[in-house]
């Protein structure tokens, strides 16, 4: 489990993080939605100490974050697989030596081993026989599978997505939303992802959580999202545009 305890986080004098308590369950998705300029991706660098908070507190399984020795701090990290918006692939480096790139920089372990893990997270993200492919070589939806392995390589318990469907057609952003839960609740893992795609929301929103103007607004789940009485959160959810699927037509 992630928590934030009474979170703030300013740049200047503008207060992006006001006193935010949220707490990320294991096993299930957490979703942070928002408008942009929301403070959802403000707060999701300060869950993985990428910005140093204000106030309040971060904490990994009892442990606060800004009290870890190096060491600790070393290890909750390589406990941590990231899903970044753009895949952030290495564009001179195949499939393969991507997914093996956090194996060859945090472990100790053969060549022989790496491949072996990174044929396994390929495998699992239903790509086979594209190891030696380049990525300007893959679709969007490939890249975001590629991704998706080189964050499970290794095997960490806290997964953190950002905007995982960003620039996704809706088959392929339904593709990649099945296979976060299915890794999720393989790995048992604490994901928290960052989005603003209520196809998203209504399909793995086990836990949701609405930013707005850097205050936790409102939180539920995909079962109650659509029936609240909260107006801000009405307005963005009902601006966004829903699948017939969503509508129930």
């Amino acid at each position: 489990m992630i928590e934030a305890k009474n979170v703030t986080k300013s740049f200047g004098d503008t207060k992006v993080l006001d006193n935010i308590s949220v707490k990320f369950e294991t096993g299930r998705c957490n979703l942070v939605i928002g408008q942009s300029g929301s403070g959802k991706t403000v707060l999701m660098k300060c869950l993985v100490g990428l910005f140093e908070i204000d106030e309040g507190k971060v904490i990994y399984d009892d442990k606060v974050l800004s009290r870890m020795s190096f060491d600790e701090m070393k290890m909750v990290r390589q406990d941590i697989g990231m899903l970044f918006q753009g895949s952030a692939l290495f564009d001179s480096m195949t499939v393969e030596h991507n997914v093996m790139f956090p194996l060859a920089m945090f472990t100790d372990q053969s060549l022989e081993e790496r491949l072996e893990r990174a044929n396994f997270c390929l495998s699992r993200v239903n790509l086979v026989n594209a190891n030696k492919l380049l990525p300007a070589e893959l679709s969007g939806g490939m890249k975001k599978r590629v991704a998706i392995a080189r964050a499970i390589a290794m095997n960490p318990k806290y997964l953190f997505c950002d905007e995982p469907n960003s620039g996704l057609d809706p088959h392929t952003a339904n593709v990649i939303d099945i296979l976060i839960k299915e890794i999720t609740e393989e790995y048992d893992m604490t994901t928290v992802i960052n989005t603003h795609d209520m196809n998203s929301v209504i399909e793995i929103g086990d836990r949701v959580f609405y930013i707005h103007t850097g205050k936790l607004w409102w939180e539920g789940n995909k079962d109650t999202i659509l029936d609240s009485d909260n107006p801000e959160l009405n307005e963005f959810v009902f601006a966004t545009k829903l699948t017939r699927k969503i509508k129930g037509l």
